[in-house]
């Protein structure tokens, strides 16, 4: 892993910890890559409880609670899904914090109104209302996942560092 995830995942890492607080994952579009650097850092079992990777649309339904309705009415691409994933993952997880992701990493996939490139990514706190942002980063599939990444864990550490 790069300097850079790896420093950012220590800092999310530290924060959570220094609040006793535990976050989940609910990634699409990311497959994994948010658990899979949080889990770099030792001593992560202790603020980091699981992830949920939900590439398709059945499998944000089955595991997270996602509405068919919201994903007929929004696409899996949206802050209503984002947000509806984040909230799911932490009624089946034991975390305090969420984060969600669903975009279109390309090459493929893109449309005129979600041009690849475009992710939501979802946050939530017990007690409060999820909220979500949509992105629109540059570059090839990786760099697309990438950055989601990034945006998604300093997002946590907005969030962590808000109570």
């Amino acid at each position: 892993m790069d300097r850079e995830l790896y420093e950012l995942s220590e800092r999310v890492g530290h924060a959570l910890k220094e609040k006793s607080l535990v976050l989940a994952t609910a990634e699409s579009c990311t497959g994994g890559w948010i658990g899979e650097v949080v889990t770099m850092i030792s001593g992560s079992s202790t603020w980091y409880d699981r992830g949920f990777i939900t590439y398709t649309n059945t499998a944000k339904q089955q595991m997270l609670g996602v509405k068919a309705a919201t994903l007929r009415e929004h696409g899996a691409v949206s802050e209503a899904t984002v947000r509806e994933m984040a909230a799911g993952a932490l009624v089946a997880s034991g975390a305090q914090i969420a984060v969600s992701v669903s975009g279109v990493a390309g090459p493929t996939g893109g449309t005129k109104e979600k041009p690849v490139g475009t992710v939501c990514i979802g946050w939530a706190r017990k007690g409060a209302e999820p909220y979500a942002e949509t992105q629109l980063f540059a570059g090839d599939r990786e760099a697309v996942r990438r950055q989601s990444v990034i945006r998604a864990l300093a997002g946590v550490l907005e969030l962590a560092a808000g109570g």
